[in-house]
């Protein structure tokens, strides 16, 4: 029997950003995940958007995880995850008219993040929305010395990794037929950026 995993910060973000996406997901009906982590997240987010389908995604590694979550909570709109890389072909032909991430594009490196951008443009249908949460600098510079100490703290355990410059972000959707239509301040300097594709 797989041991659920537990990400003590879903409980601790999860209220904040579903006021967020209740909202801008109002009118779609599909949405995918990227990076769904321990699943907890699908979890809550679709058992109060009863009108979505929820796809999950992560690494292969993950999806043990995810799957125990969905056997012990089974709910009836989210999907057993789709095996998904950024940096390879999303393994799926379907469309999606939201996608959502949270607390990604800082553990990924910056190439990858490009590669994600360019996943959310194939899969997006026209209109489609993805709303991006974690935290971002903006202007080049952080927006607390909190998020100072956490990307110092990241580039310790992995060069690689970083918060990113959320103009950098708006260049790769940019390239992608996506352009920002929303941000959203959250708690613990976090944000929530909202991109909708042309």
């Amino acid at each position: 029997m797989v041991t659920k995993p537990d990400a003590p910060a879903t409980e601790r973000n999860r209220n904040a950003i579903l006021e967020v996406i209740r909202d801008e997901f109002q009118d779609c009906r599909a949405v995918l995940e990227i990076g769904s982590g321990s699943g907890q997240h699908a979890i809550f987010f679709a058992s109060r958007m009863s009108w979505l389908t929820w796809q999950t995604s992560d690494l292969a590694a993950n999806h043990d995880g995810i799957n125990a979550w969905l056997a012990d909570a089974n709910p009836g709109n989210v999907q057993a995850p789709l095996e998904l890389d950024v940096e390879e072909p999303l393994q799926t032909n379907d469309k999606f008219d939201a996608v959502f991430s949270a607390n990604t594009a800082h553990i990924m490196s910056i190439a990858a993040v490009e590669c994600m951008f360019r996943i959310v443009a194939r899969c997006l249908t026209d209109g489609g929305k993805f709303c991006l949460y974690g935290p971002f600098n903006q202007n080049g510079e952080f927006t607390s010395d909190s998020n100072r100490d956490f990307d110092a703290n990241l580039k310790s355990q992995n060069p690689a990794m970083g918060i990113r410059d959320l103009e950098v972000l708006d260049g790769f959707a940019e390239a992608n037929d996506l352009h920002r239509a929303g941000l959203y301040a959250m708690p613990a300097n976090n944000m929530i950026a909202v991109w909708i594709k042309s």
